[in-house]
């Protein structure tokens, strides 16, 4: 398949279907043996810091290494957090918090962030909203929304379909894997 600059495409199917393992598979995370393109340079021809660096996975449970939100943000990087929080409906006090301190919400939110505080052209996006309620989805979809006006490409795993029509260009169905000669393959639709 090839996605263009500002598209997006939207991924839904049941848990364990394998959505979050194609997302990672592209961000060269896990083995696989698929060939990944970008603007024409084979994902394999380069280091994989650079790979990621310009096709960001954010994962649907993000990893917080340090005790502070703030200390995952070098750089310019926290200014520009500073200014997205207000856009996300979070204080931008909070990145001085300690992560444990946030919720689930705000820190899923400060994950995304920092993802787009990258600028990479791609991004890869694991449930960006999955505990959101629906004022914060609805921010987060309108950033998504600036984002693909852009020019960024986003892949994006969701559990509904609703979100998939509103942001998705265009809409994958992966079912669970089923056997096929004595292999398994899954089902895409």
């Amino acid at each position: 398949m090839t996605l263009a600059a500002g598209e997006c495409l939207a991924i839904t199917g049941p848990s364990g279907a394998g959505k979050s393992l194609f997302l990672r598979m592209i961000a060269d995370l896990d083995p696989n043996q698929g060939e990944v393109f970008l603007d024409g340079i084979e994902r394999r021809s380069m280091p994989a810091p650079a790979w990621r660096s310009r096709v960001v996975y954010n994962a649907a449970e993000p990893g917080w290494w340090h005790a502070t939100i703030a200390e995952h943000f070098g750089g310019n990087s926290l200014q520009f957090a500073r200014d997205m929080a207000p856009k996300l409906a979070l204080a931008p006090g909070l990145l001085a918090a300690p992560v444990v301190q946030l919720s689930t919400g705000e820190r899923q939110r400060m994950a995304l962030i920092r993802t787009l505080s990258l600028a990479s052209p791609v991004l890869l996006l694991d449930e960006p909203t999955g505990a959101l309620d629906q004022e914060s989805t609805d921010r987060v979809e309108t950033l998504l929304r600036d984002r693909l006006a852009g020019g960024t490409t986003i892949v994006m795993v969701t559990h509904s379909d609703q979100q998939a029509h509103r942001l998705g260009h265009r809409h994958l169905v992966m079912l669970p894997l089923v056997r096929r000669n004595g292999g398994e393959a899954p089902l895409m639709s």
